[in-house]
């Protein structure tokens, strides 16, 4: 895949209708917004185009409508807090590219926006259909995706659309993708790559791409007890795809073979799953060749904690995706804190994939000391797989 993409400052936009791509997926709680983080990181790519005179169109989904007009996933909320933060009126459409949309767009001037009503509400965006594809853009003259989290969609506002206009980058976006595509293009090494969660096979085709790229690669979390009964260990009640056994075998055969540096753990924290996922917990630190029966592993011991943190502090560039235990659970986020700190204090250029780890390196206030936090899960995770994303593969090439 092409990473070298046209971005808004290499297209003119002045007095041109912008249909931008954001992702306004925020989370609520009785119609209130709780986090506007992702309204926050939009606002460079939207007063950019401000900036410039450009007639601003943002659109967005919010939540799992499926095609269904539900009141309490509009986006005027959304509108309201786009409003405050940017110091001027941002008109709300009552529609996705219908007669409200189409009227309020031919009546825009330069520097105004305007959003349109979740595109989720229409059946048609996520089949990525062809006519919904074209309402869009006939709204507009060029097309922006700022939509980094769902990149890896090939949804009508995410891809589609670029079928009909001219399509570039909003800032976000170019961020993920010169930052991220560089690191897995062309690192500088040692290349380490660290990968945790619960389930071997959400990441297997992640493992398999990454031992062509990396020199060492470290696995946690999870998924990583289906490679202890690879090395023949019984892991207890841990967390087994023993339908992935042979799997792990064979990785552990091409790392070898690759002269890739395979590093698993040689100590976890034991216990029993603590239910509420918050609550008590006993635990105790045992060999992972010594998981008793009626015990099961819940987050990297500390003897691996401090391999896997020498292992960063060595890179030049370290990617890092999954939790290394409960993370939930304060007792189980020891070694998940202990790879977020071990980042922090490294010189390397540091990549953090969406989600839980994401969410590590933000609770604990180590955000500022990471090269770069992405802003999709699914879609980094899919990057690290070598998939071509639909919403960025349709921008124009520089």
């Amino acid at each position: 895949m092409n990473y070298n993409k046209k971005s808004i400052e290499d297209i003119e936009v002045a007095g041109k209708r912008v249909l931008c791509r954001c992702d306004f997926n925020v989370p609520t709680k009785n119609g209130v917004i709780t986090s506007d983080k992702r309204i926050v990181a939009a606002l460079p790519t939207i007063q950019y185009l401000v900036n410039k005179g450009a007639k601003v169109i943002l659109c967005s989904h919010m939540g799992k409508p499926k095609g269904e007009w539900k009141p309490e996933l509009s986006l005027k909320i959304v509108a309201a807090r786009l409003s405050e933060l940017l110091g001027k009126e941002v008109i709300m459409a009552a529609d996705v590219a219908g007669e409200d949309a189409k009227a309020k767009a031919a009546a825009l001037k330069d520097g105004d926006v305007m959003l349109l009503e979740n595109t989720r509400y229409i059946k048609g965006e996520t089949k990525n259909d062809p006519e919904l594809s074209k309402a869009l853009a006939d709204l507009a003259d060029i097309f922006v995706n700022d939509a980094f989290g769902t990149a890896h969609r090939a949804h009508s506002s995410t891809a589609g659309v670029a079928d009909y206009l001219p399509a570039v980058s909003g800032y976000l976006v170019q961020k993920e993708v010169s930052i991220m595509g560089k690191a897995l293009a062309n690192p500088e090494r040692p290349f380490v790559a660290i990968l945790g969660g619960a389930k071997v096979a959400d990441k297997l085709n992640v493992i398999n791409n990454l031992l062509e790229k990396v020199d060492t690669l470290i696995i946690g979390g999870g998924m990583a007890y289906t490679f202890a009964a690879a090395q023949g260990y019984s892991v207890g009640k841990s967390l087994l795809d023993e339908s992935k056994i042979d799997y792990c075998k064979e990785m552990m055969a091409k790392a070898e073979a690759k002269g890739v540096k395979l590093l698993l753990p040689v100590d976890c924290v034991i216990g029993n799953f603590p239910n509420p996922i918050d609550g008590p917990v006993e635990v105790e630190t045992v060999a992972v060749s010594q998981i008793p029966d009626d015990k099961e592993g819940l987050d990297i011991g500390a003897e691996t904690a401090a391999i896997f943190a020498d292992a960063v502090k060595n890179a030049k560039t370290v990617v890092w995706n999954g939790p290394m235990g409960v993370f939930e659970n304060p007792t189980l986020a020891k070694g998940t804190i202990a790879m977020a700190q071990a980042l922090a204090d490294s010189d390397a250029t540091t990549i953090v994939g969406g989600g839980d780890s994401a969410a590590a390196c933000e609770q604990l206030g180590f955000a500022d000391k990471i090269t770069h936090i992405s802003t999709g899960g699914g879609a980094s995770l899919e990057f690290l797989e070598g998939l071509e994303l639909p919403g960025i593969a349709c921008l124009e090439d520089k």
